[in-house]
């Protein structure tokens, strides 16, 4: 296997990885297992975000950063909130 194809083939698993990590959260929410200020939530957004941010710095895609970088933004920002046992007034209704 050459060196380039390996490197190809260790993102691909990076990035199926990054985006397992967030649908694990996102599934999770949606079946009313895992609440949306829940440290497991945020640390499966922030680890799962942050790589496919890495990755998507790496590899020069300018949206999916924006997509991924404000999604850990908001993760971290969520994780620092519940550091501070503080947490984020819930959203009313639509």
């Amino acid at each position: 296997m050459t060196l380039v194809l390996a490197s190809a083939l260790g993102a691909q698993l990076l990035q199926i990885a990054g985006a397992m990590l967030v649908l694990l959260a996102f599934a999770g929410a949606q079946a009313g297992r895992l609440g949306q200020s829940t440290a497991s939530y945020l640390w499966l957004n922030v680890v799962g975000s942050g790589l496919l941010s890495v990755l998507a710095i790496i590899e020069r895609q300018g949206g999916f950063l924006l997509l991924e970088g404000v999604w850990f933004l908001v993760s971290a920002w969520g994780l620092v909130q519940r550091a501070r046992g503080t947490s984020p007034a819930p959203a009313g209704p639509a």
